[in-house]
């Protein structure tokens, strides 16, 4: 067990995604990883103290988790300046597709980046692991991978087994806030939370997405392909 992989729970995997890796990244790509995730890094040492690591005393604490793409992320951190921002995903093409909208081309070294905004390219369930009780002001999950076969449900990061992990890092009065348009993953999201005593459902979206959550791809692919989209926020007692 190394310092920024904390215990889990027992019986949850110790990896929920799958590849790391799509295509063969370009030059500019691996570049943009060797240059500036480092620079834009949250290191599991920062955790202790996460809004020190900002140089933000004070401020609001949110944690993305898997923002693919990065869009939801990005216009997240644009739209609250205020608020310390961590977003977390491990997968290098989703990685270096948020990078590339960061830095201009030749400035992945040197150019100037958003302060209020930290990359955690690991297991997000080790951060919320080594994050201090009470932390996180908001967590959000945006189209997470359903896993869809019933075998591989512990790989789903809603899991009652996730939720006391969870629980202990947000805030009371704080969100979690969730988006799902596989109609399994929907159903699971109304079983878990319907047998739990840590979250209150407090909204549910499904018409229209709500205002303050930006677009993504994942809910216009959605959309082309005849899923409805659901859009939840479940508040810590």
């Amino acid at each position: 067990m190394t310092a920024d992989r904390p215990p889990l729970a027992e019986g949850v995997p110790d990896r929920l995604y799958g590849r790391q890796r799509g295509h063969k990244l370009r030059p500019r790509q691996q570049l943009l990883l060797d240059a500036t995730l480092p620079r834009l890094r949250f290191l599991p040492e920062m955790a202790k103290d996460p809004l020190a690591a900002f140089g933000m005393p004070g401020a609001r604490l949110w944690l993305e988790v898997g923002f693919g793409g990065g869009e939801h992320a990005r216009e997240q951190h644009r739209a609250h300046p205020d608020v310390a921002y961590i977003a977390s995903e491990v997968f290098e093409n989703g990685l270096c597709s948020l990078l590339t909208r960061l830095v201009p081309d030749g400035e992945e070294a040197t150019g100037p980046l958003p302060p209020s905004l930290k990359l955690w390219p690991q297991d997000a369930r080790h951060l919320l692991g080594l994050l201090p009780e009470g932390a996180l002001d908001r967590l959000m999950l945006m189209f997470p991978d359903p896993w869809p076969k019933s075998r591989h449900s512990k790989r789903r990061f809603v899991h009652p087994e996730m939720l006391p992990l969870v629980a202990r890092v947000l805030r009371p009065g704080g969100e979690w806030r969730i988006a799902s348009d596989d109609p399994t993953y929907q159903a699971w999201v109304t079983e878990v939370f319907a047998n739990q005593t840590l979250f209150t459902p407090t909204e549910r979206h499904e018409a229209e997405r709500p205002a303050g959550w930006p677009a993504t791809r994942y809910e216009a692919k959605a959309r082309r392909e005849g899923r409805q989209p659901i859009w939840w926020i479940f508040t810590r007692k």
